[in-house]
């Protein structure tokens, strides 16, 4: 084994080597873009006359793979979720409602006039709020829980927002669980609403 100052003058020196024989190259390249003209417009020619492709715009709403952000509050009863083409705001229940119970706290309002506020920047043409529960009790009273949820939210965004604004509301109930419902921390993430509209 070679010591360290020379393994590392060894390194530098094909660092070194490599860069000159790279910029070599692209002189050699820039020479000969140079050396034919470009009728296209673009100042640039390749070897034997050919032209760059044109510039291509990146379209990332065709992205399978959403460009997202994720902001959420210390304990997680509130989150929102930027991709390239939608935002989400997630709230847990607990924070909007007492236990089965469709009435807004007075600072469930303010949290959701907040959110209001937000919204109206992005000038959405409609508008999604879906209810969510946890799997304890029966479908049936999930489903209405989670509906009455998602409508007692909307009348707070309806009284904040334009009138123009169209608003598709709907209960899930314990359908579209978002983590197990095996534990409380589970179940608690699962009884939510959530608002969410696509970007102009």
């Amino acid at each position: 084994m070679r010591p360290l100052p020379s393994r590392l003058a060894a390194g530098l020196f094909a660092l070194t080597t490599l860069a000159a024989a790279l910029s070599a190259t692209a002189a050699s390249g820039a020479q000969e873009a140079v050396a034919f003209p470009n009728h296209s417009g673009t100042g640039l020619a390749l070897r034997g006359g050919a032209a760059l492709a044109p510039p291509k715009i990146l379209d990332f709403g065709s992205d399978p793979v959403a460009v997202s952000r994720v902001v959420a509050d210390q304990d997680g009863s509130e989150r929102r979720t930027d991709t390239n083409t939608e935002v989400t705001y997630a709230l847990q229940a607990e924070v909007l409602f007492a236990k089965d119970s469709a009435l807004l706290s007075g600072s469930a309002q303010s949290r959701i006039a907040a959110i209001a506020r937000a919204i109206s920047h992005e000038q959405p043409v409609r508008i999604r709020i879906f209810g969510f529960t946890d799997n304890l009790g029966s479908s049936a009273h999930g489903d209405a829980l989670s509906a009455q949820r998602a409508q007692a939210v909307r009348g707070v965004l309806a009284h904040r927002l334009p009138p123009t604004i169209a608003f598709e509301t709907r209960g899930f109930g314990e359908r579209d669980p978002v983590a197990s419902n095996t534990t409380e921390a589970g179940r608690r993430a699962n009884r939510r609403v959530e608002i969410s509209f696509s970007r102009s």
